[in-house]
């Protein structure tokens, strides 16, 4: 199995927006490790390209949707200065013309101010943030009809495209019980004026934050992998389905039980 070529073939689907057969698909034995190595090669040529790291994305933490994509398990992957963008005035703007199938996700996203320690304590995790906001996560897959295995995934990217993200907000501004508003705020996702999904916190792993304690025990137990630092953003994964979307469409959510601001993006090709 040369792993090289793997990150190679994938790595140029990714630069030209071409699809690809899963790698599993004539590599039954491409197992996670291998994916995780695949991934990490990818890394290091985007690094050599110039590219920032500035945080991780945590996938498939929504329980909901792992029977429709047959993904079990939460996987990750790096994402970079390139990938990420602020929304300002809550609302914004995404080409859509770079990404392979895209789909929406909205999520919540972490910006830790320390290093978290590794650990299962929620409050500990909570004490490293500084803010926290919600965004749009827009995934795609370079394997035609989503249609891959979870190995694939993690070999492209973790299918991250790009990471919008709206107004933060100082975690001590968010009130009392930030853990629990966590959990149990809900959330509408629209097209236009239709709610096409509704969701809440606890669809994450049952929260947000535990989600990020995935990825900790994750990257601790990866020796190649380095830790989340002071100063790393962490998006934590889908709040809803995750939607097919497409230029010429403005999406937008509304939120309940945290004080977060909404965000609406219109799509452009």
């Amino acid at each position: 199995m040369n792993l090289h070529a793997i990150a190679h073939d994938i790595k140029v689907a990714q630069d030209l927006r071409m699809s690809c057969s899963p790698i599993t698909t004539s590599l039954p034995a491409f197992d996670q490790l291998a994916a995780y190595e695949v991934a990490r090669l990818i890394h290091e040529q985007r690094l050599a390209e110039g590219a920032q790291p500035v945080g991780r994305k945590i996938g498939f933490t929504n329980r909901n949707i792992w029977p429709e994509y047959g993904v079990y398990e939460p996987i990750w992957a790096h994402i970079y200065d390139r990938t990420v963008t602020r929304v300002l005035g809550h609302h914004g703007a995404c080409n859509l013309g770079p990404f392979a199938e895209p789909r929406i996700e909205p999520e919540i996203i972490l910006h830790f101010r320390s290093a978290p320690p590794v650990t299962h304590d929620l409050h500990a995790i909570l004490a490293c943030i500084d803010w926290i906001a919600h965004g749009f996560e827009i995934v795609q897959s370079h394997f035609p009809d989503w249609q891959f295995k979870v190995a694939d995934t993690i070999a492209d990217a973790s299918l991250h495209g790009t990471l919008l993200i709206g107004e933060p907000v100082e975690a001590a501004r968010l009130g009392d019980d930030l853990l629990g508003r966590l959990a149990s705020f809900t959330i509408n996702l629209s097209c236009g004026d239709e709610v096409r999904a509704r969701g809440c916190g606890a669809n994450v792993l049952d929260n947000p934050l535990a989600a990020v304690a995935h990825l900790i025990a994750k990257l601790a137990s990866q020796s190649s992998s380095p830790p989340i630092g002071a100063g790393e953003l962490i998006t934590t994964g889908t709040l809803t389905a995750a939607l097919p979307i497409r230029a010429g469409e403005r999406w937008s959510t509304s939120l309940e039980g945290i004080g977060l601001p909404a965000i609406s993006i219109d799509f452009t090709a």
